[in-house]
């Protein structure tokens, strides 16, 4: 049986650093790097989607990882 495990993945790139993301994930997986942009820690980070879903600029996604 293949494990699926569920991350959230942020474009950095056009990350505005609001902080949305992280006042909504409820394991504290998300943090603003430098005041620059979201980090998603990925042992951490279930997959749940609250962040991806509040995000205001829609650039955090759920990507499954193989493990």
């Amino acid at each position: 049986m293949r494990v699926v495990k569920r991350n959230a993945v942020v474009d950095q790139a056009l990350c505005v650093a609001c902080g949305c993301c992280v006042k909504f994930c409820p394991l504290s997986a998300v943090e603003v790097f430098h005041g620059l942009y979201a980090k998603v820690d990925p042992a951490r980070c279930v997959g749940c989607g609250k962040c991806a879903k509040e995000c205001p600029a829609s650039i955090i996604r759920i990507q499954e990882v193989g493990a």
